[in-house]
Formats: structure tokens, sequence, C-alpha cells
């Protein structure tokens, strides 16, 4: 930035003013109306922001020059950061940050050199300013010494600083702010201008006073505002699970920009056999308040999918679970299972406005599912609807806030989304997240909005790569054949690593099932984003794993599965049950 510029560059914190060549100065004996005319601009000119920096720089536009020739504004730099106030230090420095500069010069570089905008520096305990800090009151030198002007510049080591400061008028008034100081404003004239008074003090302190409550109200609002958004982020994943056969883009818009944070929510989780769970949520109302009880609504969503229950089965039991969490807060799910293989989609709701299917080349279309009743009311079970999702096709999962406003119905709006949808997510290369922020964009009401999250999913069709499957007579020699299928498909895939492990963990659940399930066995490989075996029969018995003693001839098979495997587990299908292990791809880590 040139600091050699008449006129005030636009968006800088570095003010530079026009010097008064006549007329009555704020110091001057009869500028009585000049002083009220002054505390009447700083009413209105600072603080329209919530922003530190820009209020800074409102109050050297206020006070350079009708009241100094120059001004700096310094403020603790923990409050900028972080917005807390820091610890008193034992030495009694200061630890400040200049956010804004004021100079009434045709030629203000020498003044920008001595102190730039935006330093963070340490003033000791015997200089003015850390004084000021210490005691809160206000320190006037009608005229700066040399020799404290010399000194102030040795410890800047900076020779401007001395020539800048020697034989100036010198104010430093404290920022003070509800019981707090939150820094200083510095005031200096030039040796040719009249030097402040006793008058003056009280004048400065007026636009100090003003300013501070501007600046604590900024600190205020940038501390709650770090906070939402903490808790924001920690409340939403930060990082959405890409499952095999899907691709995923997910978007969340609080209803206030100056709370960032709201009680919609979205998930997705990995479920046995490389399947996974997508879910959206709101919970009713905005604010930190509604954001806890979304936190805990998808903590113990996670939880109840790691049961691996049905849609309908999770959200009965979420629903019992939210009416203990808080009886007064109510809000609404929809959870969905997917199945890469069979690209099978179950789908439950409660409460929740209706998921929407992307066809390609065809159109969208609403899915039926049975709203039910929103979690936190009655104990009702909840219905699901299963619907074949063909490859291409995308799935679009949301809240209300997208769809329902003052101006349109829930109806209309809900049509409006399918029809955007249609016209851009049917285009087989329309990038997902783009095709959420067109989305948002689109549909997103005016101020006074609802939050909104929306999740699309896109299918993908799996190819030989990535998925395996071998039938397998209840026999004997079947174990055998796994071995072999196992040896072949992991080879073909590149997955020579994990051939050995893979084999003897397979040949393991084949006899299993071979000697204590029912009927024929089937084996199935997926490559996602780990190695997952199943093997099913028509029993629905589940294997208990079990210690085994010395003299046991078997009972070790599922206690080597889990020693070898990243995890295993059993679950029950409509025909029989199947039990899965998974394994980490050949160099990735052990979770």
């Amino acid at each position: 930035m040139s600091t050699d510029a008449p006129a005030e560059r636009a968006g800088s914190r570095f003010v530079t003013r026009t010097p008064e060549t006549g007329g009555t100065r704020v110091g001057s004996p009869a500028s009585m109306h000049e002083r009220f005319s002054l505390l009447n601009a700083a009413s209105k000119r600072i603080g329209t922001t919530l922003d530190m920096f820009e209020t800074g720089r409102e109050l050297m536009e206020v006070a350079v020059p009708r009241f100094a020739d120059a001004a700096g504004i310094l403020v603790q730099d923990r409050l900028v950061t972080d917005g807390e106030f820091p610890n008193r230090t034992t030495d009694g420095s200061a630890l400040v940050r200049r956010i804004a500069v004021g100079v009434a010069s045709d030629t203000p570089g020498e003044y920008a050199q001595a102190f730039p905008v935006d330093e963070v520096t340490v003033y000791d305990a015997w200089t003015p300013y850390a004084r000021v800090m210490e005691t809160g009151q206000p320190i006037l030198y009608p005229r700066l010494g040399a020799r404290t002007a010399r000194e102030i510049g040795r410890a800047w080591k900076r020779e401007a600083v001395t020539r800048v400061l020697e034989n100036s008028s010198f104010l430093v008034v404290p920022l003070k702010a509800r019981g707090r100081v939150l820094g200083f404003v510095v005031f200096t004239r030039r040796p040719e201008s009249a030097p402040f008074e006793e008058q003056d003090i009280a004048l400065g302190e007026e636009l100090a006073a003003r300013t501070a409550i501007c600046l604590d109200n900024a600190r205020l609002y940038g501390h709650e505002r770090r906070t939402a958004l903490t808790l924001q982020s920690s409340l939403l994943p930060a990082e959405l699970y890409q499952p095999l056969g899907l691709s995923i883009a997910s978007r969340y818009l609080p209803a206030s920009d100056l709370a960032s944070v709201g009680g919609d929510w979205y998930d997705v989780i990995p479920l046995p056999g490389c399947r996974v769970a997508l879910v959206v949520g709101d919970v009713m109302g905005h604010g930190t308040r509604a954001a806890a009880t979304m936190g805990q609504l998808r903590v113990a969503a996670r939880t109840l999918a790691s049961l691996d229950l049905s849609p309908g089965e999770v959200l009965f039991r979420l629903n019992r679970m939210s009416q203990d969490l808080d009886p007064s807060q109510i809000a609404t799910c929809v959870y969905a299972t997917y199945d890469p293989v069979t690209r099978l989609c179950t789908i439950a709701r409660a409460g929740h406005v209706p998921p929407i299917v992307v066809h390609p080349g065809d159109g969208a279309e609403v899915v039926e599912v049975p709203a039910g009743l929103p979690l936190g009311i009655g104990n009702e079970p909840v219905e699901t609807v299963s619907v074949t999702l063909p490859h291409g096709a995308v799935l679009a999962l949301y809240t209300d806030g997208l769809v329902e406003s003052r101006d349109r119905d829930i109806d209309e709006g809900i049509g409006e989304l399918s029809g955007l949808l249609a016209e851009r997510g049917a285009l087989p290369d329309e990038d997902l997240d783009a095709l959420c922020d067109r989305t948002i964009g689109t549909q997103r009401p005016g101020h006074e909005r609802d939050d909104i999250a929306l999740l699309l999913a896109r299918v993908h069709e799996l190819s030989e790569n990535e998925v395996a499957v071998l039938a397998l007579p209840p026999d004997t020699r079947s174990a055998s054949r796994a071995r072999a299928f196992v040896r072949d498909t992991l080879s073909g895939w590149g997955l020579e690593p994990a051939v050995d492990a893979t084999e003897l963990m397979v040949s393991e659940l084949v006899t299993n099932a071979v000697r204590h399930g029912e009927g024929p066995v089937g084996l199935r490989l997926l490559r996602g984003p780990t190695l997952v075996c199943e093997v099913a029969d028509r029993s629905f018995a589940l294997p208990v794993m079990r210690e085994a003693s010395g003299t046991d001839d078997s009972g070790r098979g599922l206690a080597l599965i889990n020693w070898m495997s990243r995890r295993w587990g059993t679950r029950l299908t409509p025909q029989g049950k199947i039990v899965w292990v998974e394994q980490n791809l050949p160099g990735t880590s052990r979770a």
C-alpha cells in the first residue's frame, strides 16, 4: 500500500485526511459548537458495523483532523484473535494490536512507517501506553519532550517514531467498556498546532468511550459467532463418508447469518456390507438450543444405525429417545438405507418432507413415503417404502426450509424443487456440488428463512472390480472353492497382499455355514472404502464367539477372525443371516 496518497484509500485502515488550513478547531476555546458537532458525528458514524477494524477506522475519520492531526487506536491482541480478555501481565507490559491509524497530512508516509497498521507489539510498563492500560486513566503531554520521544523511539528501534513524536502534543485515552480496558487511543498534534489542553481530555474520553462500546459489541459478536461456528462444525460431519456406489454432496445454511447455527442436520453413516444410511433431520426452532438437541439426535441416530435396524425401527426408537431428551422439542427426520449391490433404497420418514428421486433422462418424482408423526410425538410405528434406484439416479433429501416460505406453500415448493432437480440433476455430467449450490441459490427464500439442509446422492452401478459373487452348495468341499475364488478375485483386483488373510477368514466362515447353517451358501466380496467379505446361509441362528479350552478341537475360528479383521459382525435377512468381515485395503492404516 502506498502511504503518500493525499486522499483516503477506500477499505484501508490507514486513513489520510486533508489538513485544516483555517476555521475553528475543536481545541479552540471558542469551539463549543464544534465540540457538540463532533460528538454528534461520532454518535452517527462510529459503530455502523460489528467489525472491530472498521470501528477503529470510523473513529479515525471522525477525530482527524477535527480533533487531532494524527491518531491511532490499539486494542489488546487477544480481543481481536479470540474475543477473550487476556490475563494481566506480571510486569505491567501491554500486548496490543494497532487496528487503525489516521493522519491529517499530504505526505503521511513517515507516520505510516513509524506506526504501521495491524502491527502487534508489546509496550513496556514505563511507557504512557502501558500506564494508561494499567490505570484506566488518560495521560496528557502538552508537549512531548525530546528525551521521552527518543526513549520511545529507541524502544521501537525506529527513528521515524522519534521524529513524529518529538515536540508534539500527545494525549493517550483508555478504551473502557463494561468495566474493562480494551486498549487505548493516541491523539497527537504537530508542533505547529495548538497543544491539547485539560478541557480536551473530556472530549477525548467521550470519543473513546463511544468507540469502546462499539468495539466491545464487535468483540462479543465475534466471540459468539466463533462459538456458534465451532458448535455447528462439531455437530455436523466434518467430512462426508463416500460410500461404495454413491457420490455424495451436501449443503447447510442456517436461518440467521448472524447466528450461523440451527437445528437442521444431515449424515452419511456406513453400514455393514458396504451399505450406507442417509439421514436428514430438522429440529424445531433456531439457535443454540435447537443445535444442542440436533447434536443429541444425530448421535442417537448414529448409535441406532450401528445396530443395523430397519429405517422404520430406527425412527421409532429415535422418537422414544427424543421424548426422553427434551419433551418440549419436536423434530422431523428422514432415514434411508442403500445397498450398492442391489441398488435397493429403503426409506422411512417421521413428519419430514418427502424425498425426491431424479431419474436419468426421465424427470423427477416425489417418493410416496408415509409421513408418520414427528419425533417427540406419540408412539406409532413408522412405515417404510423400498425403491430400486437406476444407475445415474439422484436421491435428494432436504429440510422444509428449502421448499417452504411465506410466499409459497410447501407443496408448491416441493414441485419447484422437483422441476429444478429434473432440469439439472438428470444430466450425467452435472457436478453434485454445483447442483447443490444452484439448488440453494434458486430455492433459498428471502431474508426471513428457515434453516436449510440438503443431501444429494447419485447412484453408480458397481463394476466387476467392485463386487464379486459366488454361490456354493452346503458341501464340505465349498471351503476349498471359496479359497480359490478369493485368490483369483483379489489377484485380479490388485490386492495380492490381502489374499492370505482373506482366504483364511473366508474358509472359516464358509466351513461354519456348511456345518451349522442351512441351505446353500452365498459368498460376496466387496471392494469399497474397505474390503468386505460376506457369507450368507438360510439359518437364523447367529454365531457366538467363545473361548475354547485347550482340549477343544473347534471354537477358535471366530476368535481368529476377530483378531485378524478390522471388524466383523452378523445381520439377519428375510432369508437367513449374513456373517461379514471387514478389512482395511492394503496400504491403509488399521482403524
